[in-house]
């Protein structure tokens, strides 16, 4: 018995959809974790989006205050887009640390590849070691949230998982019987 009908249209869109909700949540994550590292090192924020924006598109900022808000808009455009990476991922098999490790993957090494191409961070091989940690733990915390919430929200709904343990649990009783 099927709850509904499968088709690649329908599950492409819910694990976009997902994906979507699980960058959201990955998103507010890193920048939970990255307030809370700013506030021990006394960083300032980074101007990365603002930077790779003006060297793509060729927007300016008009005042410091716009360039603060466009800065976050970007990073929770670009955050929550990364989600739909991770729904693309989960549309494999790929679940809990496999995927996490591909999706983190991705992430980190786009924005290796992507930041010192556009003026807006070193290339790692000239950053310090705590630079890179750092780096690496917030993105870590990014894939670890989506994964977190993509696996969540892809275990299917509650009356779905009821009405297949159910079903599970005939088949057993039918193999007693014969």
């Amino acid at each position: 018995m099927k709850l509904h009908k499968d088709n690649t249209l329908s599950e492409m869109g819910s694990a976009i959809g997902k994906g979507l909700l699980a960058g959201i949540a990955a998103t507010a994550a890193m920048t939970i974790s990255q307030l809370i590292e700013m506030k021990i090192t006394n960083r300032e924020a980074s101007d990365a989006p603002v930077k790779v924006a003006r060297d793509t598109a060729g927007i300016k900022p008009a005042s410091e205050q716009d360039k603060q808000q466009l800065s976050q808009e970007l990073h929770w455009g670009y955050g929550t887009a990364w989600g739909v990476a991770r729904g693309i991922i989960g549309l494999t098999g790929l679940k809990g640390l496999p995927a996490t490790l591909v999706h983190f993957g991705a992430v980190w090494g786009t924005a290796l590849f992507m930041l010192p191409k556009h003026d807006a961070a070193k290339p790692i091989n000239k950053q310090k070691p705590q630079k890179i940690a750092i780096d690496i733990l917030h993105h870590g915390v990014y894939a670890i949230t989506a994964g977190v919430v993509y696996d969540a929200l892809d275990e299917g709904n509650r009356r779905e998982r009821k009405v297949k343990k159910i079903l599970a649990s005939l088949k057993g009783l039918k193999h007693r019987f014969k």
